[in-house]
């Protein structure tokens, strides 16, 4: 077996995902008492170990489109077989899907632009978009900036339009980059914090926007005290509580269980960190117990192999 940084990132994702699925909605206080160490299942979801959710399933759908290239009526395609034909889920069910994807999956059905296709209200600020980005990274990685945020922003917009959203994206994304390139954690976090904040700024984005992600790009956010990083389906939650889980440990098993038991968001916090501990760990990283009982092990397997390929990795 070909191993690339796509099968430690998609794995990433998909394990990360199914290790938060069974604690979602679970609060914090609970999961420090009884924390999560392993794959459980019949819980929150009711579903068997190493069931995956919607976060993976668009993770996949997108992966999927991309190895015959960047087509996002293709991409959009997938959105709505995975939602009408449970194409991509886990177990031939649709669950845990968010009321925003939902509407833009709607919008796609009925050929609404994809670009066009998702919400672009300020309260529509859920994760759904940052929780199945990561396949991107490949595509993009050898753009320049302003194409990388123009391909970003478009495969965001298909679910979720603010430019809120847009940024965590992109911001994951460039980080997610860094590391691919080499960068140790903390240098690929100090490059990030500046390249994103010029660009951004360049751009002319509302002050007040820019001004959300200063606990990233201004700041130290591991010097943080834990309990006040929320864990919740907001995006800015997602992204920062991620970035902490996987700044804050050493190996893919700490950071994406750290991400677990957060609590609320859990399998969202965790595919997002998932992902990038996948990536920079890679993917040997990962438990050999969960690669394999991680539901459709060979599938994704399969799909990495093949998304590698279509990359050049």
């Amino acid at each position: 077996m070909i191993i690339t940084p796509v099968h430690g990132a998609l794995f990433g994702v998909a394990i990360g995902d199914a290790l938060g699925v069974p604690a979602e909605f679970t609060n914090r206080s609970t999961l420090r008492q009884d924390p999560v160490t392993d794959f459980i299942g019949f819980k929150s979801h009711g579903q068997p170990p190493g069931t995956f959710s919607d976060d993976s399933s668009l993770t996949f759908c997108l992966a999927e489109s991309l190895c015959l290239g960047y087509d996002l009526n293709d991409a959009g395609k997938r959105f709505v077989m995975w939602y009408d034909e449970h194409y991509w889920t886990a177990g031939n069910e649709v669950f845990d899907i968010g009321n925003t994807t939902r509407n833009a999956i709607y919008r796609l059905r009925r050929g609404t632009k994809p670009s066009l296709a998702g919400d672009f209200d300020e309260g529509c600020n859920g994760n759904g978009s940052l929780m199945r980005i990561m396949p991107l990274l490949f595509y993009i990685r050898d753009f320049e900036i302003e194409k990388r945020y123009d391909i970003i922003k478009e495969v965001s917009s298909m679910t979720h339009g603010h430019i809120r959203s847009v940024i965590a994206c992109f911001y994951y994304l460039e980080y997610a980059l860094e590391l691919l390139k080499g960068s140790d954690k903390q240098t690929a976090y100090a490059n990030t914090a500046k390249s994103v904040h010029a660009f951004i700024v360049n751009k002319q984005i509302i002050r007040d926007e820019v001004n959300l992600f200063s606990p990233l790009l201004q700041e130290d956010i591991t010097k943080r005290d834990i309990d006040s990083i929320p864990s919740r389906g907001y995006v800015m939650n997602t992204l920062q509580a991620s970035m902490y889980c996987f700044l804050t440990t050493d190996n893919y098993q700490d950071a994406t269980l750290m991400a677990v038991n957060l609590g609320n968001d859990s399998d969202t916090t965790a595919a997002v960190t998932g992902g990038l501990a996948g990536l920079y760990y890679g993917f040997d990283s990962i438990p050999e117990k969960w690669r394999h009982e991680v539901k459709r092990s060979n599938d994704i397997k399969d799909l990495c192999d093949r998304l590698a390929k279509a990359m050049g990795l």
